[in-house]
């Protein structure tokens, strides 16, 4: 059986795209068309899914709905407090040409635990931030209150009880190259596991 060297040319350009990666702001037009947003859905489509359930549900909103979807917020803001005036949550919607609403449709009557669907909409979402990034758009992913507000989920269309708004990720163009971010080494997070520690091990005494 052969199997793919992570050190050809070829295979190493190919994680290289991927170590490139970082949230990008500001964000301007254009941003993917009809047949590459298409494309980026089927790469989300390849998230690990236990059961099958598939509890991914993403909402595009693309200029001039982002400014609809500012009224929402808006009208959220001032639900949760009755003097904002809801300048800055128009910003946050219109503050790129296009917003993905990354939602969650929870399975209750399976084996499968919450967290483990969530997470499939998370490993989903992820793979929709490299595939923009592949594509050479800029994408970041941000919550904040409005993710968690009723009001702006039901507006989204995600009213059930077994429905969750995880956040938004925010697509277009990078205006301006952006900075590179430094990464800790990933040595630090990783650990080669040989067995129990001597300090774990259960006394009988």
């Amino acid at each position: 059986m052969n199997f793919p060297d992570a050190t050809t040319l070829s295979n190493r350009k190919r994680l290289d795209g991927l170590l490139d990666r970082q949230s990008q702001w500001p964000l301007v037009l254009p941003i993917p068309d009809v047949d590459e947003l298409s494309l980026v859905f089927e790469v989300a489509m390849r998230a690990p899914d236990h059961s099958n359930l598939k509890p991914w549900r993403f909402i595009t909103v693309r200029n001039p709905a982002t400014h609809e979807l500012g009224e929402v917020f808006a009208a959220a803001a001032l639900k949760r407090n009755a003097q904002d005036l809801g300048k800055a949550s128009r910003s946050q919607a219109t503050a790129a040409p296009m917003l993905i609403a990354v939602g969650a449709r929870i399975s209750v009557s399976t084996k499968v635990p919450e967290i483990e669907q969530l997470l499939s909409v998370a490993a989903a979402t992820m793979n929709i931030l490299n595939a923009l990034h592949i594509l050479g758009y800029g994408a970041y992913w941000a919550s904040g209150e409005n993710t968690y507000d009723s009001h702006v989920r039901r507006a989204l269309g995600l009213g059930g009880d077994d429905e969750r708004l995880l956040g938004f990720i925010y697509v277009g163009t990078p205006s301006k190259p952006a900075r590179r971010k430094v990464r800790p080494s990933a040595a630090e997070f990783v650990t080669d596991w040989t067995g129990p520690a001597p300090s774990s091990a259960v006394s009988l005494d």
